[in-house]
């Protein structure tokens, strides 16, 4: 199957509205509050620039994933790239996750970033801290018992880093 990675337009979002929707609601891999509602999620993830929003398609055009990316501060601090990314749970395990993550590495070098920072990536989040490493990220910190899980137990939020 063939899947492009393209800017997310206007008429993309009723179908990237159900990723963030569920992913958010999950309460396991983002720091979004579970019941989050749709104009605010909308704010969060459709990004302008300096942001870029992408999404992944197949070739009827279903969108299967996406990816937001951004500076992850502001002024002096501008050079450092974020990105997060939701992929749907039908199209896990086919690789689309590692193509957004590599689409992601090359539009911060292109851009000019130093480097991309992951400030909160859940650590019982293992197939996505596993990609990230895979793709040369590191670890730098853990901030134990940071992220409260469904079932009320804590786990660590990492601190990944990619010098570029």
């Amino acid at each position: 199957m063939k899947t492009e990675i393209r800017d997310a337009r206007d008429t993309d979002w009723p179908a990237v509205w159900p990723l963030v929707r569920d992913t958010a609601a999950a309460g396991r891999t983002y720091t979004f509050p579970r019941d989050l509602d749709e104009d605010t999620g909308r704010a969060m993830w459709m990004l302008d620039a300096p942001g870029r929003t992408v999404v992944a398609v197949d070739e009827e055009g279903t969108v299967l994933a996406t990816a937001k990316m951004n500076p992850n501060h502001m002024g002096p601090a501008s050079h450092i790239a974020s990105a997060s990314f939701m992929v749907s749970p039908e199209a896990a395990g086919r690789g689309i996750g590692r193509a957004l993550g590599e689409h992601v590495i090359a539009w911060a070098r292109e851009q000019g970033y130093r480097a991309i920072q992951f400030n909160a990536v859940v650590e019982t989040n293992t197939r996505a801290v596993a990609l990230w490493k895979s793709l040369g990220f590191r670890i730098i910190g853990t901030l134990p018992e940071a992220y409260r899980l469904p079932d009320g137990t804590y786990t660590g939020l990492h601190i990944m880093y990619l010098q570029l």
